[in-house]
């Protein structure tokens, strides 16, 4: 598909820039993190790429560092507990996502596509098989993110996610770019251990 090939460079000259521009909030952020918490700065987790190939996303640490591993948020028993003060901060404005930017440089994601799922969230993995979605390369962000985010069920999710394959083009990517920032200032779809909060929400309210 032609238009992937364009993507791509768009993806290298727009994260490039964004690496250099945004340079100082990386360096404010990772002085804020050091101080907060003992760790790391940055945290590695081995995600599903392009084909069902894994590679290790990169996000600013936002969680204690003994924080169960490979355990998607939503999973987790009280998961506002492992998570940091500056964390807490990043989750809600996105900010931890911030070094994806190199993830997309290198080629293993796209500024515009499906979230990566987790190695280990195989039911989400085979439902996007049903779309196809697991044949481009994922995003920092896509059409389910400005869809509901974490308040989205798997299916949902998915198909959405299947939507924006049928759909992909310019005027789609803008359209998720630009919703995408909206979404970040009014904090939607962000729910600590929130996949599927949105379904079952709409069921409390029907009983």
């Amino acid at each position: 598909m032609i238009y992937l090939k364009i993507k791509r460079l768009m993806d290298i000259i727009l994260s490039l820039l964004g690496l250099i521009i945004l340079s100082p909030i990386f360096l404010i952020l990772i002085i804020a993190i050091k101080i907060d918490s003992k760790g790391p700065v940055l945290f590695k987790q081995k995600r599903v790429g392009i084909h069902k190939r894994h590679f290790n996303i990169l996000k600013f640490r936002t969680m204690r560092i003994d924080t169960p591993k490979d355990t998607p948020t939503h999973l987790l028993e009280n998961p506002e507990q492992w998570i940091t003060k500056v964390g807490k901060f990043l989750r809600k404005t996105s900010l931890d996502e911030l070094p994806q930017i190199w993830n997309i440089f290198v080629g293993e994601m796209s500024i515009i596509g499906p979230r990566p799922a987790l190695w280990n969230q195989y039911d989400l993995i085979e439902e996007r098989d049903k779309y196809g979605a697991n044949d481009i390369p994922p995003g920092l962000t896509g059409w389910a993110q400005i869809n509901g985010r974490d308040e989205l069920p798997i299916e949902v999710k998915a198909e959405l996610d299947g939507e924006y394959v049928d759909r992909m083009g310019l005027m789609m990517d803008v359209k998720c770019f630009f919703g995408t920032i909206v979404s970040v200032l009014k904090s939607d779809g962000v729910v600590e251990g929130g996949t599927g909060v949105k379904q079952e929400t709409e069921k409390s309210i029907g009983q």
